[in-house]
């Protein structure tokens, strides 16, 4: 009974239930008795070697291995034993798509464009494949003996993660995408799609094809998005108030207008019991500040609150009291008929005085 149940097993050749997860299966046995029934699956194909090269491939069906069924076997029947052997070795190699490989690693620093400042980039996720050429996949990776399925996934691993590498920096940089969008997956599916176009010359070689990736993250450093986001909020006030130069101006009538609600307030809570008429005051001294950011003539700005000072007769610029305008370098003098300086001490006087209050001189003659 046992030599029957030999002489059966060696009549039925397919691969056993155990080993089907496995991407590539070599039958144990290379001597095959004549009309063998060979069993390939919906989801797989039989490769047939002699003398280490390709002599046929068969698709999925169940197969009467009979030289007058399929003639290639006329080169494989071993004639010590009457042709009723063939001599051959048979790999089962799995053609459906293999789904689930997870895969992760460093992309390395990539300068973020919106801000300039190079970051550490990672990358993890998962991806799928299947086998479209079963004989490059032996003749090119496996090999003639038996092959587990992790070290093809192992291989594949490092190509995939190798062309994300270099195509997520390319498209960073090219497309000036900002990092913070790549890593909340803006764009996720353009990158998808030109890694996986991208792959064929790395992997076609062995009769592979990256179908498809299940998900996967780019990711930075924790303190490196920190920094960015408190970087382009910063560049978000910028462009909110025109510029560097805006955004000193805005801070400074921030400040000036903080400073009159504190003297509003009296600096605490003894504003709030001196009554309305310090808050007032106080309140109108700030709104005086904010209003004492100036323009000039020579249409520039600054952002110096407008202090106590004269109009130059030549450029009429409010400038300090001087001899000399500090604008135009003109002698202040001239002004004197208009009331600028006394004419006895030269001290500076209200345009529309007729006394000097230093030393009491008559002034406009």
């Amino acid at each position: 009974m046992d030599w029957f149940k030999r002489g059966v097993q060696e009549m039925m050749v397919a691969r056993p239930d155990g080993t089907k997860s496995q991407i590539v299966w070599k039958h144990p046995d290379k001597t095959i008795p004549m009309k063998s029934q060979l069993t390939v699956e919906a989801d797989e194909k039989a490769v047939f070697f002699r003398d280490g090269k390709v002599v046929e491939t068969l698709g999925p069906g169940r197969h009467t291995l009979d030289s007058s069924n399929f003639p290639f076997l006329s080169n494989l029947i071993d004639s010590v034993t009457g042709g009723n052997v063939f001599i051959t070795e048979v790999f089962f190699v799995n053609t459906r798509e293999h789904a689930g490989i997870k895969f992760g690693g460093r992309i390395g620093h990539v300068e973020d464009p919106k801000s300039g400042i190079p970051v550490e980039t990672m990358v993890h996720g998962e991806f799928s494949f299947r086998v479209v050429d079963p004989e490059k996949l032996i003749v090119g990776l496996v090999g003639m003996g038996r092959a587990e399925s992790s070290t093809i996934n192992a291989w594949m691993k490092e190509q995939v993660l190798k062309v994300l590498r270099d195509n997520i920096a390319e498209l960073i940089v090219k497309q000036s995408w900002p990092l913070l969008d790549v890593t909340s997956g803006a764009y996720t599916e353009e990158i998808e799609e030109t890694v996986i176009g991208r792959m064929d010359k790395h992997v076609e070689d062995y009769g592979i094809d990256i179908v498809r990736f299940g998900n996967f993250v780019i990711g930075i450093d924790e303190e490196d998005a920190s920094n960015l986001k408190e970087l382009y909020r910063d560049a978000a006030y910028l462009r909110t108030v025109g510029g560097v130069d805006g955004y000193q101006k805005f801070a400074a009538g921030k400040a000036m207008m903080g400073a009159g609600e504190g003297m509003a307030k009296g600096g605490g809570d003894g504003g709030a019991g001196a009554g309305g008429l310090l808050g007032g005051a106080g309140l109108g001294v700030g709104l005086g500040m904010a209003q004492m950011m100036v323009r000039d003539n020579r249409g520039g700005e600054t952002l110096a609150p407008a202090a106590a000072g004269v109009v130059c007769g030549e450029c009429n610029s409010n400038v300090a009291p001087g001899k000399f305008c500090s604008a135009c370098g003109k002698e202040l003098k001239k002004a004197v008929a208009q009331g600028t300086f006394c004419t006895g001490c030269g001290e500076p006087v209200a345009p529309d005085a007729k006394f000097c209050g230093s030393c009491g001189t008559k002034q406009g003659g």
